[in-house]
C-alpha cells in the first residue's frame, strides 16, 4: 500500500441521546465532549480531513469552532435512534462524491462516545492498515467480563453458562489466568476502505485486522457515570 492514500476522519454525532441528554455537548474536562475527537483527529497526521455528520444544529456550530467541517446536515431519517451507522457512513460517501468530487481510499469512523483514545492511536490504526495493505481495522480492548464467566437465565430463573459446556475458573484445573484472552471492540476506530464500506456494508470481515487500545483509554460515554469515570482518568493523565 503506497503512502498516498487519503483518509477522511468522519465523526458522527446524533442531537439527541436518552442515556445521557445532549452527550456530545456535554462538558468534559473543560470542554465539549465532541471536542476530544475533534481535536485529537485534527492532531492526526494520517487524517486527509475531519468531518462531523450530524442533525443537530447546535451540535454543527459547536464542530465548526473545534475546527471540523459540516459540510451538510444528516437527513432526519439517518438520525433516529435506531439509525445504523452503515447508512450514516454510505450518506457521507456520497455526498463527498457529488458534491466534492472527492473520493478518500479509507474512512475512519471516530465516534464522539469514545473521547480517550489519542491521535498516537489514529496513527497506529493507520500504519497497521498500510503495513498489511488492509480493508479494515478496528480498535479492540480486553474485555473484562470473559465469555466462559457470563450467565444467562435458564427457564426456570436459574443461572446458567451463557457458552454451554463453559470451563470454570476455580474448579478443576481452570484458572482466569488460564483462559484465552477475550476482546471487544471498543468503538473509538474503525478504519475502513471506501469500497468495502459500499461494496460489503459492513465495518467487520473475515480479513478486519485489531489494533490494540488500553482499557483504560476505552471508556465510552453511555451512561452518566461514565462522564465522571472519564473526568477522573483525564485527571490522572495530567
Amino acid at each position: 500500500m503506497g503512502t498516498d492514500i487519503k483518509i477522511i476522519g468522519l465523526i458522527t454525532a446524533r442531537g439527541g441521546s436518552k442515556s445521557v441528554p445532549r452527550k456530545n455537548l456535554a462538558e468534559l474536562g473543560g470542554k465539549p465532549v465532541i471536542a476530544w475527537t475533534i481535536e485529537t483527529a485534527l492532531q492526526s497526521s494520517s487524517v486527509d480531513g475531519v468531518i462531523v455528520s450530524t442533525d443537530d444544529d447546535e451540535i454543527a456550530e459547536v464542530s465548526r469552532e473545534w475546527g471540523a467541517e459540516v459540510p451538510f446536515m444528516r437527513p432526519a431519517e439517518l438520525s433516529q435512534d435506531d439509525s445504523p451507522h452503515m447508512a450514516v457512513m454510505i450518506h457521507a460517501i456520497h455526498w463527498l462524491e457529488r458534491h466534492r468530487d472527492l473520493r478518500p481510499d479509507y474512512i475512519v469512523l471516530l465516534q464522539p462516545t469514545s473521547p480517550l483514545r489519542t491521535s498516537e492511536d489514529i496513527d497506529a490504526a493507520v500504519r497497521v492498515t498500510r503495513e498489511n495493505s488492509a480493508v479494515s481495522v478496528v480498535s479492540v480492548c480486553e474485555t473484562h467480563h470473559h465469555p466462559y464467566l457470563t450467565k444467562r437465565l435458564a427457564g426456570d430463573g436459574t443461572l446458567a453458562d451463557f457458552i454451554d459446556g463453559a470451563p470454570q475458573p476455580g474448579e478443576g484445573s481452570v484458572r482466569r489466568r488460564a483462559m484465552e484472552p477475550a476482546y471487544v471492540v471498543n468503538g473509538s476506530i474503525s478504519l475502513n476502505a471506501r469500497t468495502m464500506l459500499l461494496v460489503a456494508q459492513t465495518f467487520l470481515s473475515r480479513a478486519t485486522l485489531p489494533y490494540f487500545i488500553p482499557n483504560e483509554s476505552s471508556l465510552q460515554i453511555d451512561e452518566p457515570w461514565d462522564l465522571h469515570l472519564a473526568e477522573l482518568i483525564l485527571r490522572d493523565r495530567s
